[in-house]
């Protein structure tokens, strides 16, 4: 199986602290890879290295074989990486459809002189959008709030809205940072749904941050395993629960 998004002995540094320590692994084209680990290990800092938020020190971040350190991190949304946030991101005053059609600015192939000189063009790009944009909410079940403005929704839905904007960049790889923190039993099992029909059904390749280590073991394919800013294990859920580093550092020992 090709890799999708490669990491090649990533280090990450600021001032005296380490925040990533010659990391690398791979994330395989179609599967659900979860990065799991103590609150501190470097999660998010590997997924900020990732969209280009920052910029390692040492190593190489690979996108099908491109290296993407000198790619700002713009052009590496255009090159099909989109992520959601530990802490919601939203346009709180816009709706959730405009939240939506937001993301989609980088598929739009017209601007102020454009618009002006070929409305004809313009309005045509708009609609298409605007089905693609339709598409998703659907699919996510936000067709009651389509029109509500983001910051009076729940918490559980604003998560939702987040994971939509993500997918309306149509992305390739999928960044997922803790998307069902702060959920209830039932809002976490429906996120699981999403993340596994998005697969499913577009194919998506998913890198997934989460701290509910149940749900991590049933939906994901692969796992690696952060503590201090080091990769400490690397494997299959089944792997992973035998891991003897792994239980010392995070799951916990029994006994």
């Amino acid at each position: 199986m090709p890799a999708k998004l490669q990491i090649q002995n990533v280090s990450l540094r600021f001032g005296g602290i380490k925040a990533l320590r010659n990391i690398q692994f791979d994330v395989y084209d179609g599967e659900i890879l979860a990065v799991i680990g103590p609150n501190g290990a470097g999660k998010t800092s590997l997924i900020n290295s990732i969209t280009g938020f920052y910029h390692p020190q040492e190593g190489n971040i690979l996108l099908e074989g491109r290296s993407l350190n000198r790619i700002p991190p713009s052009q590496r949304a255009r090159l099909g990486i989109s992520r959601t946030f530990q802490n919601i991101a939203l346009y709180t005053n816009a709706t959730v459809l405009d939240n939506l059609m937001a993301a989609r600015h980088i598929h739009m192939t017209t601007n102020l002189l454009t618009a002006a000189l070929f409305k004809g063009h313009t309005e045509r790009e708009e609609i298409a959008h605007r089905r693609r944009v339709e598409d998703i909410i659907d699919f996510l079940e936000l067709e009651s709030i389509r029109k509500s403005r983001v910051g009076a929704l729940s918490y559980g839905l604003r998560k939702r809205v987040e994971l939509g904007r993500a997918l309306a960049v149509e992305p390739s790889l999928l960044l997922l940072d803790e998307p069902m923190a702060g959920m209830n039993v039932e809002e976490k099992e429906d996120m699981a749904r999403f993340i596994l029909d998005i697969h499913e059904r577009q194919g998506t390749t998913i890198m997934l941050i989460e701290h509910d280590i149940g749900l991590v073991m049933d939906i994901s394919h692969r796992i690696v395993v952060l503590d201090f800013g080091e990769k400490i294990g690397e494997g299959t859920p089944d792997e992973i629960r035998q891991n003897e580093r792994v239980i010392k550092a995070y799951l916990g020992q029994e006994g």
